[in-house]
């Protein structure tokens, strides 16, 4: 896997191109035009910076990283990749138009096609190309560089070598710890994790208790590193009702459709930490 390519610059396409460059592969990352490229550049800029200033890279490491990443708007660049790894906005048919374009210009017959959705089913993107043998889940956490965990998933096509190859690639050249999920909507961490983000939001949203009360109690008196609502924020709403949605479509269980409340903050903009007003207000 030492040629890599990235769709998608925001969140989490920005921390998979660098974690990616961090392993040593050449990475190229494209976006539909100049300006989402130049945000996302700009991302990873601050995410090096904030690693050298920390100590966790030195001046040369963030270098060596830089000149790991290239960027584009032409997806022909894509023709020599191993993997690519897909990580455009939670909306399945863009996902799709992705996956079709992908198998289209990728030209190596052992290529990956890899997905960081956290809740679309795999099988879907995958019946979107001609080599759904090659086509996985790699869902990764935000932020990527910080947190370690990427699960992979595999459908019901995915061969056993090209899971082998992913588990392979995200614990040596990533340095990740991985699980494994069968191709369910949520897979483990969204399926457990998202039951809770609704509850605070539906707590939030009857008025029982305040969102700095919700999220005190569940810092303080369970220990959690961040509250439910404030994880909310940092996901982003917007991302959160998305799983929500598949969660209910493929589940139908009452206590996983969306709160009318975060529906409402979606519809308004209120993503959370990248509009700067979610459940909390945010500068900068």
């Amino acid at each position: 896997m030492e040629r890599v390519g990235v769709v998608g610059s925001g969140l989490m396409g920005s921390g998979i191109a660098e974690v990616a460059a961090r392993g040593g592969a050449d990475v190229i990352v494209i976006e539909r035009n100049a300006e989402a490229l130049a945000a996302g550049v700009a991302r990873i800029e601050k995410s090096l910076t904030r690693a050298v200033a920390s100590g966790k890279l030195s001046e040369e490491e963030a270098n060596r990283v830089r000149g790991n990443i290239s960027f584009t708007e032409d997806f022909t660049r894509f023709a020599d990749r191993q993997i690519v790894i897909e990580a455009v906005a939670e909306d399945e048919a863009t996902k799709v138009g992705v996956f079709k374009r992908l198998d289209a210009v990728v030209a190596d017959p052992d290529a990956i096609l890899a997905t960081n959705t956290s809740s679309i089913p795999i099988i879907k993107l995958a019946m979107a190309t001609k080599r759904p043998e090659q086509v996985i889940g790699m869902h990764f956490f935000n932020p990527v560089p910080v947190l370690r965990l990427v699960e992979v998933i595999s459908s019901l096509l995915t061969s056993p070598e090209t899971t082998a190859r992913v588990r392979a690639y995200a614990t040596d050249a990533l340095g990740k710890k991985v699980i494994t999920s069968p191709d369910r909507a949520g897979f483990v961490v969204n399926a457990l994790l998202v039951p809770y983000l609704l509850s605070a939001i539906r707590m939030l949203e009857s008025g029982f208790a305040s969102a700095e009360d919700i999220d005190t109690g569940m810092v303080v008196g369970c220990a959690h590193p961040m509250g439910p609502l404030a994880l909310t924020d940092l996901i982003g709403l917007d991302t959160t009702l998305a799983v929500a949605e598949s969660l209910y479509s493929e589940f139908k269980e009452p206590h996983l459709a969306p709160p009318p409340l975060l529906s409402r903050m979606v519809q308004a903009g209120l993503y959370g930490r990248k509009s700067g007003q979610g459940f909390f207000a945010y500068r900068g």
